[in-house]
């Protein structure tokens, strides 16, 4: 149990944040909720996002770091990916890279690594953040995949919210205790936490998902306890999913976030994705789609996440470009001593 400080701290942190963008977003014609402004703190490939975040089930490869590390198993490769995302509304953008590698372990676990870092609202709340992920994966035989994530996360808010001193450039002292001696502003968060995940077979087309993010429960929205499940049909050509995601900081009571999306991989090469999503607490419903190019040894996507509302507009941009390693000849599997298969492997 957290200690009575600690969750005071953590309530105080919470509201303190979502001030700061109130007093912004009232101003503007079309309020974004600091939420929808901060994404949830969410991480998303261009997989992902096409998908509306339903990737829980089936979502191997770079994707899996971000939703569930038990996926990483799902698929032999070895894929090295570049990554960016923007929000115009709340001019949000972050870059990063990732790598996931599930051949060369004679071990059979499966590892990954990603960062990003990225700015929010530079001329408001001036919001800088890196955050940095190491996540491994271990098959308990052929139905049973688990995973488990390391993150760092370490946030600054730099600007000036509705209880400091803008044109005097003083913080005031209610949102003190983020302020060094020199004046300046310390880290938000500053912090470790993990995630985990467990993937099941039930077929070798349908699969079940489950995954918790940042699991030591910070206790507030900046990085908010999630834990979700999802079901997934797959084959070569055709990726179905739903998930379901139960989040318990980002508001005041535990809201829902329910998503459904789908991959169709034309001509071998070419998928093209859809998704939906239903966000309880906004109470907005989003549409997304994305295409790429995936090829033998790179692939190339593009996403687009948009919500369907007149009040609350938000959209969401993600691009990513891979690179698999396996298909170049340079990695060999040390169990069966043949290399991989290729970059298809994930849809």
């Amino acid at each position: 149990m957290r200690s009575p400080k600690r969750a005071a701290a953590a309530a105080f942190l919470s509201a303190f944040v979502a001030s700061s963008f109130a007093s912004r977003a009232g101003a503007q014609e079309s309020a974004l909720a600091p939420q929808l402004a901060y994404a949830y703190g969410e991480n998303e490939t261009a997989r992902s996002l096409g998908m509306a975040g339903a990737t829980r089930a089936l979502g191997n490869g770079t994707t899996a770091i971000f939703s569930n590390p038990a996926n990483m198993a799902l698929a032999r490769l070895y894929h090295i990916e570049a990554m960016g995302q923007f929000t115009p509304e709340a001019v949000r953008a972050l870059g990063g890279g990732a790598i996931v590698d599930s051949i060369t372990s004679s071990t059979r676990v499966a590892g990954g690594l990603a960062f990003t870092g990225g700015i929010l609202d530079p001329d408001g709340v001036d919001r800088g953040f890196i955050d940095a992920r190491a996540a491994a994966a271990y098959p308990l035989g052929d139905r049973v995949f688990i995973g488990l994530g390391g993150r760092y996360l370490r946030l600054i808010q730099d600007g000036f919210g509705p209880l400091d001193d803008a044109a005097g450039a003083r913080y005031s002292a209610v949102s003190g205790g983020l302020v060094d001696d020199a004046g300046q502003r310390l880290p938000s968060v500053d912090t470790f936490t993990f995630d985990a995940g467990l993937t099941i077979k039930i077929t070798d087309k349908v699969h079940l998902g489950v995954a918790g993010q940042n699991l030591t429960h910070p206790g507030h929205g900046l990085l908010p306890t999630t834990v979700g499940a999802a079901l997934g049909y797959g084959t070569e050509d055709i990726a179905i999913e739903v998930d379901g995601v139960a989040d318990f900081d980002s508001w005041s009571r535990v809201t829902a976030r329910l998503m459904a999306g789908g991959t169709y991989l034309a001509a071998d090469r070419y998928p093209l994705r859809l998704g939906y999503r239903y966000d309880q607490g906004a109470d907005v419903h989003q549409l997304s789609g994305g295409f790429g190019y995936i090829g033998q040894e790179i692939g190339a996507e593009i996403s687009i996440r948009r919500t369907l509302s007149t009040t609350i507009n938000a959209t969401m941009i993600s691009i990513g470009l891979t690179y698999h390693l396996e298909s170049s000849g340079l990695t060999r599997t040390r169990v069966s001593g043949e290399e991989s298969s290729g970059g298809d492997a994930e849809k």
